[in-house]
């Protein structure tokens, strides 16, 4: 594949730069300007390659659509020197370029002029004798990593594309892309080699200018990437005349399936066609390409190896093995290798084959599919991104981030206001050179990480992806049952605005003061509520229909028991019936859901911040009820409002032990944070789950029974005597067989009697709403029964506060109706604090404080 050159006798060339002048007189170039045969063009190219001298250098090139930048690049070519393309857009990237690798001549546009920098008379490297080219693989980042491409690939390539593409002579095709692009050079070289004309133009297809060259020239293709074809459709290409129009290619990113279909039936009935292809930089170009017969019926597929390559499919972990895999490539359009530094450019051959990074399945018609992504490299409307690059250049300007990209976008996932979201934006087009709708910027509290700290990337990858097809939000009221639907209701519910596909309602940091309201919502678009659904993806959630005859639903007997607490507790105020105990099932309740929502696989500190917010949403809506009756009413004191009347009380003064329970609850949840907060305990409950909860009931249990002999009872925090019972709660969630759970359901029922003396019914009572928690998930219920029951149980906080204000002024009339005014006062209230938590935009509350649920 390699010839010797006239000018430079004993180098290799490229034998299609070479050999212009055998085309004669066929048109080479045709320009807004004029024309240049092929033999004009060979004589410019010769005339440059003298200029350039017998002595290899190193030529760096800020390639460009233009007849001066082309005659450079093939002179260099023809005579041997290597190249170093370089954007000419972008001039910071040429001087990067300049500086990492001192090359012997720059070649740039300076004003309207091109200037011959030449820096040295002889080179100062050593240059491997079959290197010939030399192109970034990151696109504009700046990055100077080079991809080493050889004689020998280049015409190779030129070869297989214009074989697959079956380019004639009487071909002219634009130049769409830049020359510095791997994929628009592909086109240059291609139709060199086949004697077919170029339409040289650094004019967008937007132009309007662009399509009368085109027509003019007699244009017969163009090349493009996804963005491309974004253009082609505001342009109206669909209905433009267009008659020497023989085919269109498209690379450079993942055309969307549905696109590349309807491409290839808007070609047949024009009667042009289309080639869907894949490629990368270090396969010179092209790796596949779609047959345009198969584009309409397999438009997903990149297709089948090139003439000269082929396919296998290495296997990954992760992925089924056998026809799905890493692609591997080879043929002999694959690179040399890797430059870094300018000692690089004096190596051979270091690669024989190309491990794509992609994975990709082999259909049963032999076509190729891309399903997946082995690396964070993105290639984005055609510009190959290294997220990392971009990562490294917002930290220097103080910003925080991770970046992911796709074929269509670059996602960015940023620590700040929404004020910084613009600025980012800027920031990120000014140095990746991608439009602004190219760059999806999210703004967050926290960066999404994985549990062992990690950057999780897929997260932000999902955040794009929501990011791109958000749609008007329709509110926890809405019935859509899409993941996209999902994500919105979760965000809403739990005031979370970076909720992705593979969010859980415990990763999110839902509790049990969410749960209630969730699980309904979930039911409610599913027509079912999935078993573990708190610690499923949402991606994972399979929609069902729902029957309008079928009224039986399943009810989760945590919110049973939370339900029926609360009104259990509220009828045996009022004296309607005298059935107790149901502050102590709470108790349990609150214990069980602890180890449910707060002790999950995140870092220790996570662990303690939403535990901290969990604290926050019991107390803080007790402490503002307490502090207006205490403005309002003499009802309650001091020690009510910080919540230790139990210790600072008076004994004869008793109103305040209405709030034991949420004094009890509050200062338990404090004490078992401070604990995990240490790390001996933090590391001993992820090492024994079971075993942590076990062992401190049975340390509750020495205040349970007073074996430590402290004097004054009476004055001793609930807090110390009911603890047994929120730690045998936390057991139960984590008993994970038959025996564990046995074990703690006995110790309830053997350390209950006595509890209460004299009152072994309401000891039954919570021995028998424990059990329940253990060995039953879910309760055999109705639709009907299961709204208001959800209802009860997400309201029960405030029904619990406020049913001492209201009862006593109905009581007298009605015993009952005070009943049901309370239950529907403390619904109402719950409702509003809902909604009005909902509504607030720019109060710096701590996220996720929303106070619409009970004591747990």
């Amino acid at each position: 594949m390699t010839a010797r050159s006239a000018l430079v006798p004993g180098l290799n060339t490229v034998p299609f730069a070479r050999e212009l002048a055998a085309h004669g007189d066929r048109p080479a170039l045709i320009t807004a300007d004029g024309r240049l045969t092929y033999r004009e063009l060979a004589a410019l190219v010769d005339a440059m390659a003298c200029r350039l001298g017998r002595e290899r250098r190193l030529v760096l090139l800020a390639g460009a659509n233009t007849v001066e930048a082309l005659v450079i690049h093939l002179a260099a070519l023809t005579a041997g020197h290597p190249v170093l393309l370089a954007p000419a857009d972008h001039p910071e990237a040429v001087q990067g370029l300049v500086d990492a690798y001192d090359p012997d001549i720059v070649a740039r546009p300076v004003g309207t002029q091109w200037v011959l920098d030449e820096r040295r008379p002889v080179t100062a490297h050593s240059l491997h004798p079959d290197l010939a080219l030399l192109l970034s693989t990151s696109g504009s980042t700046g990055s100077p990593k080079l991809v080493r491409l050889s004689h020998g690939n280049l015409q190779a390539n030129a070869e297989s594309i214009a074989q697959y593409l079956d380019i004639r002579d009487t071909d002219r095709a634009a130049t769409t892309l830049p020359l510095h692009y791997c994929y628009g050079l592909s086109v240059v070289h291609s139709h060199l080699l086949s004697g077919a004309g170029l339409i040289l133009t650094d004019l967008s297809v937007a132009d309007p200018c662009f399509w009368e060259l085109f027509r003019a020239g007699r244009g017969s293709t163009f090349a493009g990437v996804p963005y491309t074809f974004d253009l082609l459709d505001r342009v109206g290409f669909s209905t433009m005349e267009l008659p020497h129009l023989r085919y269109v290619t498209q690379a450079g990113g993942r055309l969307a399936p549905e696109r590349v279909g309807r491409y290839a039936a808007l070609g047949r009935a024009a009667g042009w066609e289309l080639f869907a292809m894949y490629g990368q930089t270090e396969a010179t170009a092209r790796m596949a390409y779609l047959p345009p017969a198969l584009a309409e019926t397999h438009s997903q597929a990149v297709g089948i190896p090139v003439p000269g390559g082929s396919f296998r499919l290495d296997p990954v972990d992760g992925w089924p093995a056998g026809d799905t895999g890493e692609l591997v490539y080879s043929g002999p359009n694959v690179m040399l290798g890797y430059a870094h530094t300018p000692e690089d450019l004096a190596h051979g051959r270091a690669v024989r084959e190309l491990h794509t990074g992609d994975i990709a399945r082999r259909t049963p018609e032999g076509l190729y599919e891309i399903v997946g992504r082995r690396s964070r490299f993105a290639k984005v409307i055609g510009l190959r991104i290294d997220p990392a690059q971009v990562e490294a250049m917002l930290e220097r300007h103080g910003v925080s981030a991770l970046c992911a990209g796709d074929d269509e976008a670059l996602t960015v996932a940023a620590v700040g206001s929404d004020g910084d979201e613009r600025r980012i934006r800027s920031l990120v087009t000014g140095a990746c050179g991608l439009p602004p709708r190219a760059v999806r910027v999210r703004m967050l509290a926290d960066l999404p990480r994985l549990a062992g700290g990690k950057p999780d990337y897929q997260a932000v990858r999902a955040l794009g992806q929501q990011a791109g097809s958000e749609a008007p939000d329709t509110g926890p009221s809405g019935t859509g049952n899409s993941t996209e639907d999902l994500c919105r209701l979760y965000a809403r519910v739990l005031d979370r605005p970076d909720v992705t596909p593979d969010s859980t309602f415990v990763s999110l940091g839902g509790d049990s003061l969410s749960y209630v309201e969730m699980s309904l919502h979930i039911e409610e678009r599913l027509g079912h509520l999935p078993p573990g659904w708190h610690t499923t993806a949402i991606r994972d959630f399979a929609p069902g229909r729902r029957d309008p005859s079928v009224k039986k639903r399943p009810l989760e007997t945590s919110v049973a028991l939370r339900a029926m607490a609360i009104f259990c507790i509220v009828g045996s105020h009022i004296h309607v019936f005298g059935i107790k105990g149901g502050a102590h099932i709470l108790l349990a309740v609150a214990g069980y859901n602890f180890a449910r929502f707060q002790l999950v696989d995140v870092a220790r500190g996570e662990r303690i911040r939403r535990a901290g917010t969990s604290i926050a949403r019991t107390a803080l809506p007790a402490l503002s009820w307490i502090g207006l009756m205490l403005l309002l009413t003499d009802d309650y004191s001091w020690a009510n409002l910080v919540l230790l009347e139990s210790v600072l009380g008076p004994p004869e003064l008793k109103t305040g032990m209405q709030f034991w329970f949420i004094e009890a609850l509050v200062f338990i949840l404090i004490a078992a944070v401070a604990l995990l907060a240490l790390p001996l305990f933090d590391r001993a409950e992820r090492r024994f789950p079971y075993g942590l909860p076990v062992t401190l009931a049975a340390f509750g249990l020495l205040t349970r029974y007073d074996l430590l002999g402290l004097p004054d009872r009476d004055h001793m925090p609930d807090a110390v005597t009911v603890f047994w019972l929120f730690a045998l709660g936390w057991a139960a969630a984590k008993a994970a067989s038959a025996r564990q759970r046995l074990l703690v359901t006995a110790a309830a029922l053997v350390t209950m009697p006595g509890f209460f003396p004299g009152d072994p019914g309401r000891e039954a009572i919570i021995v028998a709403g424990f059990a329940l928690l253990v060995w039953v998930p879910a309760m055999p219920s109705r639709e009907g029964i299961n709204r208001v029951a959800g209802l009860l149980a997400s309201s029960s906080l405030y029904v619990y506060l406020t049913h001492w204000q209201v009862f006593p002024l109905i009581e007298g009339f009605s015993r009952h109706l005070a009943f049901l005014a309370s239950l529907v006062f403390g619904v109402a209230c719950a409702t509003a604090a809902a909604r009005l938590m909902r509504v607030r935009t720019s109060l710096p509350s701590p996220r996720g404080w929303r106070f619409t649920s009970v004591p747990r």
